[in-house]
């Protein structure tokens, strides 16, 4: 049944329903990517290798949050997003303080997981609040701000992780009651799993707005879902998979832009931390507002493939900067030009998944969400740190060459990115005429179609 509200809720209320998002966004950020810059001592506590690293960084987490998202996004679709959102915070805080406990790298990859499995519930959620609380022409920034916590997340983790090492330096082992010694690694999880399990308690003050827009208020058969999904498959494909590269990229740099650092200039952790941590904060979270921004403006001007198109843009921008900052002289250039590629990698993370909004149904935006976080992740997240990796481990065998394998993966990354979404504006601009012609009826039990 179409739902009688049709008014966007109170811009207050509306802005109150971002930052609350952003927030647990930042916390799933703080929690994914905080052992990116604790590698070292990971390694020698579990006594493991950069590849086997890789798996904890990147793989072991993406396979369970791409999995498990596109059966929680069909659950977005018909039930509370804002319960869903408070429940998987809950599960996502409890397994990330199960990594603090962790004494072997079997439990460690196992409560990776459990954080993957949690976090899928966030984003599908998330992107279908935002759609019904804002109209057309502010969407993409509304999106865009709430997915500032990627940025404001991982920097935030870089640097708690250089004070994690700084105070590891004098501290050494500490002792819990009931928990017993543990290294400042493992208490850090511990602190973030706490602290987000109090979290969980503002999501509930989000109010869930009358969903909007073609579609809304049906339940759709996933047959149905399939058969939209495939009439869009160019669109989809162009997109998902574009975006996919850029997040490969994203995801392949901030696994190890950390350790190049530290193995080509000396840097220590701390201070790579401090640098890299702030570079990411502030160019990150300005790129991806930036990118919002923009497309809403040329939308205004009636550019109707203007989130795609952004996309497009901050893959090509960020080309010169990916090839430069890795073969900088000094660690201080490396950091100058790596700013600006942060800024243009982040472009499209906010605009992207604005995207989806516009050409799905209503009833089918949490489950589009999912999928294209399904590709996103398990190709960014999934295989960007591992590519790095194998490519430093098996190609150069030589962990002072990763520069070089930045480098390589990162561009060739990217290239292909700017070319799906430049070949896809088109598929693009037909789903969002498609768009217009959809219908769907509900059926009666015990009817056919």
């Amino acid at each position: 049944m179409q739902p009688t509200g049709t008014e966007y809720p109170p811009a207050r209320l509306a802005w109150t329903t971002v930052a609350i998002l952003m927030l647990a966004y930042v916390f799933s950020f703080i929690d994914r990517q905080i052992l990116n810059l604790l590698v070292a001592p990971v390694r020698r506590d579990l006594q493991i290798s950069d590849t086997q690293m890789s798996y904890l960084l990147g793989l072991s987490f993406a396979l369970f949050y791409t999995i498990c998202g596109i059966p929680l996004g069909r659950l977005a679709d018909t039930r509370s997003r804002r319960g869903l959102i408070a429940t998987g915070l809950v599960f996502w805080s409890a397994m990330t303080a199960g990594c603090g406990l962790a004494r072997s790298y079997g439990t460690f990859l196992l409560f990776r997981m459990g954080v993957g499995v949690g976090e899928a519930t966030l984003s599908p959620s998330a992107y279908s609040l935002l759609a019904d609380s804002f109209p057309k022409e502010r969407r993409a920034t509304a999106i865009s701000v709430y997915s500032m916590g990627i940025y404001l997340g991982s920097g935030l983790a870089f640097l708690l992780g250089g004070l994690v090492i700084k105070f590891a330096s004098a501290a050494g082992e500490i002792t819990l009651p009931i928990v017993g010694d543990v290294r400042p690694w493992q208490m850090v999880f511990l602190v973030l799993g706490v602290s987000g399990l109090v979290f969980s308690l503002a999501v509930l003050a989000i109010r869930e707005p009358t969903r909007k827009g073609v579609g809304a208020g049906v339940a759709v058969p996933l047959k149905d879902f399939a058969a939209w999904m495939n009439a869009n498959r160019r669109t989809v494909l162009h997109h998902n998979v574009g975006v996919a590269l850029m997040s490969f990229a994203a995801y392949g740099a901030a696994a190890w832009v950390p350790s190049f650092f530290i193995r080509t200039y000396g840097w220590d952790a701390p201070t790579t931390g401090l640098v890299y941590g702030a570079i990411t904060a502030v160019f990150g979270a300005s790129g991806i507002v930036f990118g919002g921004r923009f497309a809403d403006r040329l939308l205004a001007r009636g550019q109707h493939d203007a989130a795609m198109r952004v996309a497009m843009y901050g893959a090509i921008a960020s080309v010169p900067f990916l090839v430069s900052f890795p073969l900088a002289p000094t660690p201080q250039l490396a950091a100058l030009l790596l700013a600006p590629s942060v800024f243009c990698l982040a472009m499209p993370f906010g605009v992207a998944p604005a995207a989806i909004q516009e050409i799905m149904p209503n009833a089918l935006r949490s489950q589009a969400s999912a999928v294209y976080l399904f590709v996103v992740n398990l190709i960014g997240l999934g295989l960007g740190p591992t590519a790095v990796a194998l490519c430093t481990d098996y190609v150069f065998h030589d962990d002072k060459a990763v520069r070089y394998s930045l480098l390589i993966v990162s561009t060739v990354a990217v290239l292909g990115a700017a070319t799906l979404l430049a070949t896809g504006l088109r598929h693009y601009r037909d789903s969002i005429e498609r768009l217009k012609t959809w219908d769907f009826a509900p059926q009666a039990p015990g009817t056919t179609r």
